[in-house]
C-alpha cells in the first residue's frame, strides 16, 4: 500500500523480490545493435571496488538539483555482479517501493535474473536517491516509528481521525527537519535522470532494465524522458501513472481483498487452514479478527513493548499477499492469531517496513512516504483530511477490509513541505518496444495498472499471467520467463496481448 514500500524486502520467502540505469562510446552502439559481444566494460566514471560475494561498488555523483547541474552534488550507491559469459552490456534493476535498495535487491541477482540473462549482462543495482545508501531521507527515531505505523489507519472516533492527524503532522515536520535540502528533490524524476547519468557511467549507449512495482513507473518516466536511450524495458507489476493518489489507493485496497480472496479459497483445500467453510465465511472471521484486534491488542512475544493492534495485524496480513509462496506462513499467522497470538502477524509487519530484530528501520517508510508526495498533488490543510475521509470512505464500499487503511496511509502528504508535482502522462513517444508484464491478482499492482500503462505507453507490449502474487518473472510460470529472457538478450518482442497460463 502507498503507507508502505510497494514491494515487500527480500527476507520475505519468495520468488517475487520485489525491484537501473547506464553513455556509451561507439564500439558499445555497434555491439548494442547486434546484440553479441566480447568487449571489455567501457567504464568512464565509476570507481568500483570489491564489495564481496563477486560483486563490485562504486558511488556516481549526480546534482542535486537537475535544474542546476553544476550545483551541489550528492552520491548515488551502485553495486553490480560481472557477466559470466559474452557480455552485451549492463542490466539495470529495481525492486519498486519506492523506497527499497536497489543495492539490497542487486545481492540476490542470482535469484533475481535467470542464469542466461547473467551471462549476458552486467547486473547493476542502485539506491534511488533518497533511498539507503544514496543521501537517504531521515524524518522519524524507530520509536517514533513505531508510534506512526501503529496508527489506527481505519479509524472509527474523531479521536482516532485527530490521532491520524497529529502523527502525520509529526512525520511531515520530522523530514522538514531532518531532510528538508532533500524533499524538493526526490521525485521520480530526479531518479530517471540519475539513471540516465549512470547508464553513461557504465558506458552503455541505451538502457536495458528490470524494474518491478514501482520500479515500473521508474522505467515509464525514464523511457518518457529519454525515449531515443531505450533498448529493451521490462516493467513487471505496473503501476498506472495516470490515476491520482486517491484512485491508486482506492484501486490498490480492491487488489489485497482480491488476493485474500484467493488466499482463503486455496487456504480451504489445505489440511493446515484455520478455517471452514466458505470463503465468505472466512472472510468474515479475518474481519471479526481485526476488529477484535482494534478492541483487544493481540499477544506480541517477540519481548519488546509493542501491542499488536489493528494497524500493525492488517500489516501482517497484507505481507504475505504479495507472494503466493508466504501463504502456508499466512495460515499459520492467522491460525495464531485466531487464539489471541498476533507474534507472527507482527514479524510479517516488520519484514514489509524492514523494521531490524533491535527495533531499528532501514529509512525505507520515510523514503516511500517522501517520494509519494512530491510525486502527486494532495489537498492540503483541514480540507485536506476531510478530502481523505471521504476518499476513505469510498475505498470502504469496494475494499470493507483495507480501503480506509489504504487510503488514510498517504495522509503526511497534506501536510508535507514540499509542494508535490503530478507526473506527466508517460506516453515516450519514439522509444523501443517496452514489455510491460501483468499479473490478473497481484495485489499490489492490480492487472488492469499494466493495461492501463501498455496502452499509454506508445510503444507499450502487454504480457498477461494468469498468477497470484506480486509481479510475474521468476516465480514460477516458464512461459513468462522465456519471454522476458528473449526480449532482454535478443530484443524479441512478444505479440502485444500475449497471456500466459496459471501454473500447474
Amino acid at each position: 500500500m502507498r503507507r508502505r514500500a510497494g514491494h515487500p524486502p527480500s527476507e520475505v520467502p519468495a520468488a517475487s523480490r520485489a525491484v537501473t540505469a547506464v553513455v556509451a562510446v561507439l564500439t558499445a552502439l555497434a555491439v548494442l545493435a547486434t546484440g553479441c559481444t566480447g568487449v571489455t566494460r567501457p567504464d568512464t566514471g565509476l570507481a568500483w571496488k570489491d564489495c564481496g560475494d563477486g560483486f563490485e561498488c562504486a558511488k556516481l555523483p549526480v546534482p542535486l538539483d537537475h535544474g542546476k547541474p553544476d550545483g551541489e552534488r550528492i552520491e548515488i550507491s551502485v553495486i553490480r555482479l560481472p557477466a559470466t559469459g559474452r557480455r552485451i552490456g549492463s542490466i539495470l534493476i529495481n525492486p519498486g517501493g519506492p523506497g527499497a535498495s536497489g543495492v539490497e535487491y542487486a545481492r540476490s541477482a542470482r535469484s533475481v535474473l535467470s542464469d542466461a540473462v547473467r551471462a549476458r549482462f552486467d547486473v547493476v543495482g542502485f539506491d534511488p536517491r533518497g533511498v539507503g545508501g544514496s543521501s537517504p531521507v531521515r524524518c522519524l527515531s524507530s520509536g517514533d516509528l513505531d508510534a506512526y505505523v501503529g496508527l489506527d489507519a481505519s479509524p472509527d472516533s474523531p479521536a482516532e481521525v485527530a490521532a491520524l492527524e497529529e502523527g502525520s503532522r509529526k512525520f511531515a515536520a520530522g523530514c522538514q527537519a531532518r531532510s528538508g535540502r532533500l524533499l524538493p528533490h526526490v521525485g521520480t524524476a530526479d531518479a530517471a535522470r540519475d539513471m540516465d547519468r549512470l547508464r553513461a557511467a557504465l558506458g552503455d549507449s541505451r538502457l536495458t532494465y528490470l524494474g518491478k512495482s514501482y520500479g515500473t513507473q521508474l522505467g515509464a518516466v525514464y523511457a518518457d524522458l529519454f525515449p531515443a536511450r531505450v533498448r529493451a524495458l521490462v516493467l513487471d507489476g505496473a503501476v498506472d501513472t495516470s490515476l491520482s493518489p486517491m484512485a491508486m489507493s482506492a484501486a490498490q485496497a480492491h487488489g489485497f481483498e482480491v488476493a485474500l480472496d484467493a488466499f482463503l479459497a486455496d487456504c480451504l483445500t489445505a489440511d493446515d487452514c484455520p478455517f471452514t467453510g466458505t470463503v465468505k465465511s472466512a472472510r468474515r472471521e479475518v474481519a471479526d479478527l481485526l476488529r477484535r484486534a482494534d478492541r483487544n491488542q493481540l499477544a506480541n512475544r517477540i519481548g519488546d513493548d509493542r501491542q499488536v493492534s489493528e494497524a500493525w495485524a492488517t500489516l501482517g496480513l497484507i505481507t504475505p499477499l504479495y507472494d503466493r509462496q508466504a501463504w502456508q506462513v499466512l495460515r499459520q499467522a492467522l491460525g495464531e492469531a485466531l487464539k489471541g497470538d498476533g507474534t507472527l502477524l507482527l514479524r510479517m509487519a516488520d519484514l514489509m517496513i524492514d523494521r531490524k530484530e533491535n527495533g531499528d528501520y532501514s529509512n525505507q517508510t520515510e523514503a516511500n512516504m517522501a517520494i509519494n508526495c512530491v510525486d502527486a498533488r494532495y489537498p492540503a490543510g483541514p480540507a485536506g483530511s476531510a478530502a481523505f475521509a471521504k476518499a476513505a470512505d469510498q475505498a470502504a464500499e469496494k475494499a470493507p477490509l483495507f480501503g480506509q487503511y489504504a487510503t488514510w496511509g498517504s495522509l503526511p502528504c497534506v501536510y508535507w513541505p514540499v509542494k508535490g508535482k503530478p507526473l506527466d502522462r508517460t506516453d515516450a513517444p519514439g522509444a523501443a518496444p517496452i514489455m510491460v508484464v501483468g499479473t490478473e491478482r497481484d495485489p499490489a499492482t492490480p492487472y488492469e495498472w499494466a493495461k492501463a500503462l501498455a496502452d499509454e505507453l506508445s510503444s507499450g507490449v502487454l504480457v498477461g499471467f494468469d498468477g497470484d502474487g506480486h509481479t510475474a518473472y521468476l516465480t514460477g510460470s516458464s512461459c513468462v520467463d522465456r519471454l522476458v529472457d528473449d526480449y532482454l538478450i535478443d530484443l524479441k518482442v512478444p505479440r502485444d496481448g500475449t497471456h500466459c497460463p496459471k501454473i500447474g
